[in-house]
């Protein structure tokens, strides 16, 4: 909505600088960071009077219950602020129109509703295993697909979507991966993505922190990417429109670091998968959009970190019948190790920031 003040500045010339994506990437995350802190407190409130809480399991993992049984009864399914804040702000200071924008902010709504979905299921039940994994599964993939042929049939995005960009290469590897292995393609991101952020989030401020070094850096790579002469500088595919996706990864940032004020230990409040599938939906179609999709797996190495190590203590399990971590996700490894919870915490959040700067590091080595 702010976007249009720049045609009023014959009358008010300061109004030029809404035309800015800088400025406006300022202001949506100042934006969305306010509309948190400022709602959180009511939210809260509510989603504590109509009994939306966390329900701590202990039939499966006793020594996780120990640590962790004094949050039973905190309120969850928080992730409603992060979409709320990011989407109003998002609204107010991106282009509307932008189909880079509107694609981004329809996945990150979507995901948060499957994630809803599941968080109603955990409460009605009384469980913490909610949606069976093949329907969540299934929701997931249907969207993706979904997204990925309206990316084949847009002519801002079809011909890029072909492509196959891999860090450090100046050109596509692959000019056309066919419609097929393109859509496909476009579901891995996503699905695995929106998984591995919601694997993360175990522990109070985990995911949302990394998700705010991600958001940054995707941030970054989306004002280069709609910026010409920044990306024949870096040898990156430019792509007319996608600056515009700084705004967005600007409210996100901005939404994030307003639910950390909530979510830092001792968490007032949980994302629950209402939150983490959507900040991992998001990040992973501007990772797409932008043609930095592998990238993302050094920019969200934490997220990566604690996917593979579910699927190599499930595998290792299976094959052998032996677990090679204490307990996965690989943060409850470590507090099995004696790490107090912010010791993870913090140490993860560190790890987080390399890996972002080190992703957009990968910009400037083609």
């Amino acid at each position: 909505m702010f976007y249009y003040l720049q045609f009023l500045n014959s009358w008010i010339s300061e109004f030029r600088v809404f035309k800015y994506i800088t400025v406006r990437a300022f202001f949506g995350a100042g934006t969305a960071f306010l509309i948190c802190v400022m709602l959180g407190p009511w939210v809260i409130r509510k989603l504590r009077s109509y009994k939306v809480q966390q329900y701590i399991r202990k039939e499966e993992a006793p020594p996780l219950h120990e640590l962790h049984k004094l949050k039973a009864g905190t309120p969850t399914m928080g992730g409603i602020l992060i979409i709320a804040s990011v989407t109003i702000s998002t609204l107010l200071w991106a282009l509307p129109t932008n189909i880079f924008v509107l694609l981004t902010l329809l996945t990150f709504i979507f995901m948060g509703f499957v994630g809803f979905l599941d968080d109603s299921v955990k409460l009605k039940g009384k469980n913490a295993k909610g949606l069976s994994a093949r329907a969540k599964f299934r929701l997931q993939v249907l969207w993706a697909v979904i997204v990925g042929g309206i990316m084949l049939v847009l002519p801002e995005t079809r011909e890029h979507t072909r492509q196959l960009m891999v860090p450090f290469f100046k050109e596509p590897v692959i000019r056309d991966l066919g419609w097929f292995l393109a859509i496909t393609f476009v579901v891995l991101i996503v699905v695995g993505a929106s998984n591995a952020v919601n694997l993360t989030d175990g522990l109070d401020g985990l995911a949302i922190g990394c998700s705010s070094s991600v958001a940054l850096a995707y941030l970054v790579m989306a004002y280069i990417a709609g910026h010409r002469t920044f990306a024949e500088y870096l040898f990156v595919p430019y792509i007319p429109g996608t600056g515009e996706l700084a705004v967005f990864c600007g409210c996100l940032l901005g939404g994030c670091l307003g639910f950390l004020w909530y979510n830092c230990h001792p968490a007032q409040v949980f994302m629950g998968d209402t939150g983490s599938l959507a900040l991992g939906g998001a990040v992973a179609m501007v990772a797409i959009l932008i043609k930095q999709e592998l990238v993302l797996i050094i920019v969200g190495g934490v997220f990566v970190m604690e996917a593979m190590s579910v699927i190599l203590q499930v595998a290792s399990f299976k094959l052998r019948g032996k677990r090679i971590f204490a307990m996965a996700p690989i943060h409850h490894h470590f507090e099995m190790k004696k790490w107090s919870e912010t010791q993870v915490t913090i140490r993860f959040w560190i790890l987080s920031i390399l890996f972002a700067l080190l992703g957009i590091a990968t910009l400037k080595i083609r």
